[in-house]
């Protein structure tokens, strides 16, 4: 369960990808957990010259699939058993600069810098990013009301914390938390809530005010 500082971006639910054992490949092949290898040089025919690389392959692209582990995640094809989490958005770059995660993202995969020390064509690279997972089956943490997941949304519930903070936990309760109050609407500046609104939530995004009731 994450902590809502105020901007609804909780720092738990995000996993750091330790090794880089993947199949790259996305949904196209087998989940043999492969090493990464984006060596995509090939030799001419007939004395040619030799053919252009193929492009670098994205680890963890959107819409490809992972294991699901403590500390490792290996990529593998969306129809392997092995498959637990899809990538609905995939960013270079330390989480804290780069874009908001989807609404029902489930947790954050952070993927450490991977250079390779000789490629002649630097398609092993792997930037520093991180991953917007969902699991492929329930539960689904970043649902509204589940308590989970790294963004607060509309139907998301929330407790007070420490002053001036609040924290989601299940609307249901069953989180351990008792809710106190509901996210009923996003909107750009507090004016915009309805009235009877008793708190206002920054959710960061296009709609960065949440108006919150009692309940």
């Amino acid at each position: 369960m994450r902590g809502v500082k105020g901007h609804g971006g909780g720092a738990l639910g995000c996993v750091a990808v330790a090794l880089l054992l993947v199949t790259l490949s996305g949904c196209q092949r087998d989940g043999s957990g492969a090493a990464a290898n984006g060596d995509g040089s090939g030799g001419g025919s007939n004395g040619s010259a030799a053919a252009p690389p193929s492009p670098a392959v994205t680890f963890l692209a959107p819409g490809t699939c992972s294991t699901r582990g403590r500390t490792v995640f290996h990529q593998v094809s969306c129809r392997s058993e092995k498959a637990a989490a899809l990538v609905l958005a995939r960013y270079d770059g330390p989480r804290a600069q780069g874009p908001l995660c989807p609404e029902r993202t489930d947790f954050v995969l952070h993927i450490s810098a991977h250079r390779p020390a000789s490629d002649e064509n630097g398609d092993d690279a792997v930037p520093q990013g991180y991953a917007c997972m969902r699991n492929l089956e329930a539960p689904h943490p970043g649902d509204p009301g589940e308590g989970g997941g790294p963004r607060t949304i509309v139907g998301d519930c929330v407790r007070p914390s420490r002053q001036g903070e609040v924290k989601e936990t299940a609307c249901d309760g069953s989180g351990g938390d008792v809710p106190r109050f509901k996210v009923t609407a996003a909107v750009r500046a507090r004016a915009a809530c309805p009235a009877g609104t008793d708190l206002y939530v920054q959710l960061g995004g296009g709609a960065p005010i949440g108006c919150a009731r009692r309940l």
